[in-house]
């Protein structure tokens, strides 16, 4: 199995710009296939990369998977109220799913949120992503009204699913 460890940053800078390239490119190309419209990966990127420090503790925390020294996924985690934090950038390369990553990613940002002492934790995912809205409901995320802090544009969030998990 892969380790799942922290991001070093700055030194981990450029797989962690590569992993969301690929998750939100991949993501883009399912939307345009599925639903005729992309949104802006790179601009989404800059953006994250540029405002990073959001990721990172005591706040935010932002995960690497690596398998050897592979990177294969990653996992963030961001404040977004008092007592609310949300997922993001979660991703576990294709050949690489179905080993417990993802759940070990999303186990480690659970903890982490209570940790850190967050009552609820929410994301948002793409209507397509069956399986990780699996993983998400076996660990205790219950389907949700879309929230204000979702980056989700409103003409696009009927497409995507919004969830939420209560932590205290």
């Amino acid at each position: 199995m892969a380790d799942v460890r922290d991001a070093d940053l700055p030194h981990d800078l450029e797989i962690v710009r590569q992993l969301w390239l690929h998750y939100l490119t991949w993501g883009n190309d399912e939307l345009e296939a599925r639903h005729g419209f992309r949104l802006p990966v790179g601009e989404a990127v800059q953006h994250d990369i540029a405002t990073i420090g959001k990721f990172q503790p005591p706040d935010g925390r932002l995960l690497l998977a690596l398998e050897d020294t592979l990177p294969i996924g990653t996992a963030c985690m961001r404040r977004i109220g008092p007592d609310a934090c949300e997922i993001k950038r979660m991703w576990v390369e294709p050949q690489h799913r179905r080993g417990g990553i993802g759940r070990a990613m999303l186990d480690r940002l659970i903890g982490q949120a209570r940790m850190a002492g967050y009552a609820r934790m929410q994301l948002d995912s793409p209507e397509f992503m069956k399986a990780a809205h699996r993983l998400y409901r076996s660990s205790g995320f219950i389907d949700t009204a879309p929230y204000p802090e979702s980056e989700i544009p409103d003409e696009y969030k009927s497409h995507w699913v919004f969830m939420e998990k209560r932590l205290a």
